[in-house]
C-alpha cells in the first residue's frame, strides 16, 4: 500500500517538473512582432467642389404699404377681407361722406356767388371805361371799378380752390389700394373712427408678386466678398450665382433668387450689414413675415478636397496624417475653407497633389510616426478597421 502511494507521488512530481521546464523554455521565446495596421489611404488630387453657406433670413413683400385715411371719419363699410388679393385702385374702405358732401356743395355755392360777382364787376368796369374814354368820369373812378373787378376775380379763384379741396376730401372718404397685393389684418371695422393721426393703420397691402429675403453679412464676410477690397461690392454682387431659400419646414423654395443689394452701413450693435435677395413669388406662397435661410452656393475649381474624417483638430488647428515612402505617418497642419458640406473639407494649404493621406482610424487607431499598411478604398469598405 505504501509502495503504491510512493509511486503515485513520484509520477506527480515528475509531471510537475516537466511542466515547469516547459514553461521556462517557453518564457525564453520572443513574442511575434506586431504587424502594421491596415488602413485606407487616398492620394490627393485637385478637382472642383460645390459648397454652400446658409444665413437666417426674414421675408418681406416687395412693398408693404400701410393704408391710412387722409381725412377723419367713421368707417361706414369695409369692402375687403384679410388675406384677400386686391388690385390697384380697388376700394378697401368707405368713410362717412355726409360732412364732406356738404362741404362740396357749400364750396360750389361760394364759387357760383363769386362768378356772379365777377360778371357784375366786369360790366361795371366796362361801362366806366367807356365813360372815361369820353372824359365823362375821372381816371380815378374808372380805376376803382377796374380794381373791384380784379378783386372779384381773385375771390372767384379762391372759391374754385376751396371747391377743389372739398371735392378731394370727399374723394378721400373712399380708401383704395395703392398697388396690387394682399390685404393684411384689419383691426378696425364699421363704426370705428379713422384718422390720419391714428397710430394703427386701417390695414396693410403687401405686394407679394416678388419678395425680399433680408439677411446679414459680418465684416469678415464682406471682406471675403470683395476679396480684401480688390473688387467692388457691386461687381461681386453682379457676378454672384443664384441663391436658394430654405423654408421654415426645411424644404427648399422651388424658385431661385438673386442677391440684389448690400447695405452701405454696418450696424454698430451687430457688426453686420443688411443684404437683400429678390425671389419671384407668382403663386403667392411666400408672405411678409415668413422666415427661412438664404443658401449661397460656392463653386471652387482646382482645389484639393479631403474627407472630414481624414483630419483631426488640436487647439484650433486642423491636421492630417501624410504617408512617406516608407508608409510611416507624419502629422501635418492644413488650412481648410471655413464652410463645408458636412462630409468634406476644401484644403487651402498644407497638401500638394500626389501626396497620400490616411482616411481611416484617424485619432483612434493611427498615431503620429507609426507604420501602416495602405489598402484600397474598396478593401476599406469591405474589411473592418483593425483594433
Amino acid at each position: 500500500m505504501k509502495v503504491k502511494m510512493f509511486k503515485s507521488m513520484s509520477v506527480g512530481l515528475a509531471a510537475a517538473g516537466a511542466a515547469i521546464a516547459l514553461g521556462s523554455c517557453g518564457g525564453e521565446q520572443q513574442a511575434p512582432a506586431k504587424q502594421a495596421p491596415q488602413v485606407a489611404v487616398m492620394t490627393v488630387q485637385t478637382g472642383s467642389s460645390d459648397l454652400s453657406t446658409s444665413y437666417p433670413a426674414i421675408i418681406k413683400g416687395k412693398t408693404d404699404i400701410d393704408i391710412r385715411p387722409q381725412v377723419t371719419g367713421f368707417i361706414t363699410k369695409v369692402h375687403v377681407d384679410e388675406g384677400q388679393h386686391v388690385r390697384k385702385g380697388q376700394t378697401l374702405f368707405t368713410l362717412d361722406q355726409v360732412q364732406y358732401q356738404a362741404a362740396v356743395e357749400q364750396a360750389q355755392a361760394a364759387l357760383n356767388s363769386a362768378a356772379t360777382a365777377v360778371n357784375t364787376a366786369a360790366i361795371t368796369a366796362s361801362n366806366k371805361r367807356k365813360l372815361f374814354d369820353k372824359n365823362i368820369i375821372s381816371e380815378t373812378e374808372w380805376q376803382l371799378a377796374a380794381n373791384t373787378l380784379a378783386q372779384a376775380k381773385a375771390a372767384q379763384a379762391q372759391a374754385q380752390a376751396a371747391l377743389t379741396t372739398a371735392r378731394k376730401n370727399l374723394a378721400y372718404t373712399v380708401v383704395t389700394a395703392p398697388s396690387d397685393g394682399v390685404v393684411g389684418t384689419i383691426p378696425n371695422r364699421e363704426g370705428s373712427l379713422a384718422s390720419p393721426s391714428s397710430a394703427q393703420p386701417l390695414t396693410t397691402v403687401s405686394d407679394n408678386s416678388q419678395v425680399y429675403a433680408y439677411f446679414s453679412l459680418n465684416e469678415k464676410d464682406l471682406l471675403d466678398l470683395t476679396d480684401g477690397g480688390r473688387h467692388s461690392v457691386d461687381a461681386r454682387i453682379a457676378g454672384m450665382p443664384a441663391v436658394q431659400l430654405q423654408l421654415a419646414d426645411g424644404s427648399v423654395y422651388p424658385m431661385e433668387g438673386k442677391v440684389s443689394t448690400v447695405s452701405g452701413v454696418i450696424n454698430n450693435s451687430t457688426g453686420a450689414a443688411s443684404v437683400r435677395a429678390l425671389f419671384p413669388n407668382p403663386s403667392g406662397m411666400l408672405r411678409s413675415g415668413n422666415t427661412g435661410n438664404v443658401i449661397i452656393p460656392q463653386h471652387n475649381d482646382s482645389v484639393i478636397v479631403i474627407p472630414q474624417k481624414a483630419s483631426f483638430e488640436i487647439q484650433g488647428l486642423r491636421y492630417v496624417y501624410v504617408l512617406n515612402d516608407s508608409n510611416m505617418t507624419q502629422s501635418r497642419p492644413v488650412q481648410v475653407l471655413d464652410i463645408s458640406n458636412g462630409k468634406d473639407f476644401v484644403v487651402l494649404g498644407g497638401l500638394t497633389p500626389g501626396e497620400r493621406i490616411v482616411t481611416e482610424g484617424v485619432g483612434t487607431l493611427v498615431r503620429d510616426g507609426m507604420p501602416v499598411t495602405p489598402k484600397t478604398a474598396e478593401a476599406a469598405q469591405q474589411a473592418p478597421v483593425q483594433q
